[in-house]
């Protein structure tokens, strides 16, 4: 069964550093899809935060909340979206946090910072001044926006620059100490690849207790496609730090596109059979 796919390009501003790896994942994918027999067309996320598509089955990597909203109302109009707008939305820092730390998956100790006078409180609630600071909405526009700080003056002066930049809502989360894994899988094939992104200790951990807790992670936020980071901690415990709605897959491209491919195709095929 020939097919019509429309994939979404990633605006560049989301893709910090990442720009062409973002856009490989997308153009393997694509050819995975016609080696299937399919039809497929690339469209920039800012055209459909504008213009209406009339195909029904879309594969995003769409990440602004203006092109997510309009992806939201073709999926309502009968469109299947691989990842759904709603997990994408879901990924966003502040959400996320809110999601896994419901679902009790391991996660540090993170509060939302609504207001910059709450600061001072926010801060005494942890035992230590070395504390990440991160934007509450995309994971990233720069690499400011993930920062590690040292004390309160740091904290301030960093929080003055993101209300510069007009980013209102943050997170002030503990540090945690240990080795830094970074995975990507995805959900409903098995595929699951890691590795350490700086290792140190190199401290034995259960492998399967991480891909339960990376899996489990995405079904929460409802990824299809997903990639993340967790800490082993120097006693070999784990705890999820981030979730990435489709990252690049870097490493393994070629390989994670097949599966990808064959990911959207299935769904897809259900899709056509269901409607």
């Amino acid at each position: 069964m020939k097919l019509k796919f429309t994939g979404i390009k990633r605006k560049e501003i989301y893709s910090p550093n990442h720009i062409t790896n973002d856009y490989q994942i997308l153009l393997k994918t694509s050819e995975v899809l016609k080696e299937l027999g399919h039809d497929v067309e690339i469209l920039e996320e800012s055209y459909i935060e504008t213009h209406d598509i009339d195909d029904k089955i879309i594969f995003s990597m769409a990440q602004g909340q203006a092109g997510l909203l309009r992806l939201q109302e073709f999926e309502n109009n009968g469109a299947m979206i691989i990842n759904t707008p709603t997990s994408a939305l879901n990924s966003y820092r502040i959400n996320m946090i809110n999601l896994l730390t419901e679902a009790a998956v391991p996660f540090p100790k993170s509060v939302i910072l609504e207001d910059f006078n709450q600061a001072d409180s926010i801060i005494n609630q942890f035992p230590k001044a070395k504390l990440w600071l991160k934007r509450g909405d995309v994971h990233a526009e720069h690499k400011e926006d993930v920062t590690l700080v040292y004390s309160k003056n740091e904290l301030d002066t960093t929080l003055e620059e993101f209300y510069k930049r007009g980013i209102k809502r943050t997170v002030i989360q503990e540090h945690l100490p240990g080795d830094t894994i970074k995975f990507y899988g995805v959900l409903g094939t098995g595929f699951f690849h890691w590795y350490y992104l700086n290792g140190h200790d190199y401290v034995e951990f259960d492998l399967d207790e991480l891909k339960e807790l990376a899996f489990r992670s995405a079904e929460v936020l409802g990824l299809d496609i997903f990639g993340g980071d967790v800490i082993v901690s120097p006693q070999g415990t784990l705890k999820i730090i981030d979730i990435n709605d489709w990252p690049s897959f870097a490493p393994i491209r070629d390989e994670a596109a097949k599966q990808i491919g064959q990911c959207i195709h299935r769904k897809a095929l259900c899709y056509v059979e269901q409607n």
